[in-house]
């Protein structure tokens, strides 16, 4: 019994590295059907970044007054901004913009390419001489790749905000004073670590997502099923690749 379920552990491990380059070689093979990825472009990020804005300028407000009420207490309150940019920049946005990504659109890509192998459409793909991978598959991760590091500039702008409402309403900080202090506060570095951070996160959702979709079993039972494990797992890498990155990152640019 354990064999077997570790044995099925390396199968589908074997798989999805398969399935991942074959996607890669459809891309560097110049096989992109720009359309389509357009029209997910649309649907991911158009679809979510409502979400995201909210989510974000709720997180800002939030950093903001539990600033505000720690740094009050050793006179340096105007550091609220500094603690809520970076926050924000270096681990927030990049980690949680994925998380609402995963939720919405990874459970949509999962979702739309389950039901279709379940109906076998897929294989209908197939019969009609093309390529599912290139079809179904490269627009998806393309637009995923593309559409999350836009997301979470997103919400960065939008926890910034928030944390301003709270620093300058609530804090007392002049608007302009909290404005230079976040502009001091975020270094090229800071920016620069939590997209780099996305970029990894953007292609392991696109991966791990539309893996399970493709391969979905068990009608539509297994569709339900393989979406929440899609989502799962993206978000238990997403967790794990950000503690490695930040250790990467840190050792070598502080």
């Amino acid at each position: 019994m354990v064999i077997n379920s570790v044995l099925h552990i390396f199968e589908r491990a074997g798989l999805s590295v398969i399935f991942f380059l074959r996607s890669v070689g459809c891309i560097f093979s110049g096989r992109v059907r720009w359309k389509d990825v357009f029209k997910e472009i649309y649907e991911q990020g158009v679809e979510t970044a409502i979400i995201v804005a909210m989510t974000s300028f709720a997180t800002g407000a939030v950093l903001g007054l539990q600033g505000y009420v720690m740094l009050t207490q050793f006179g340096a309150r105007e550091y609220v901004a500094h603690l809520v940019a970076l926050s924000l920049v270096r681990e927030l946005s990049p980690v949680f913009t994925s998380f609402i990504f995963s939720g919405k659109a990874g459970a949509r890509m999962a979702a739309e390419l389950g039901s279709m192998n379940v109906n076998d459409q897929i294989l209908a793909t197939r019969t009609l001489g093309v390529d599912p991978v290139e079809f179904l598959v490269v627009p998806r991760m393309i637009a995923c790749f593309l559409v999350l590091p836009g997301l979470v500039v997103l919400s960065e702008l939008f926890g910034i905000f928030g944390g301003y409402t709270i620093g300058v309403f609530d804090a007392g900080v002049p608007g302009a004073s909290y404005i230079q202090q976040t502009l001091t506060a975020i270094r090229f570095v800071d920016f620069f670590s939590g997209f780099i951070k996305t970029l990894f996160f953007a292609v392991f959702i696109a991966w791990v997502c539309c893996f399970e979709g493709f391969y979905t079993k068990g009608g539509s039972l297994g569709v339900g099923r393989f979406t929440t494990r899609a989502v799962a797992l993206s978000y238990i890498i997403v967790v794990i690749s950000n503690t490695v990155l930040t250790k990467i990152i840190l050792t070598f640019w502080g």
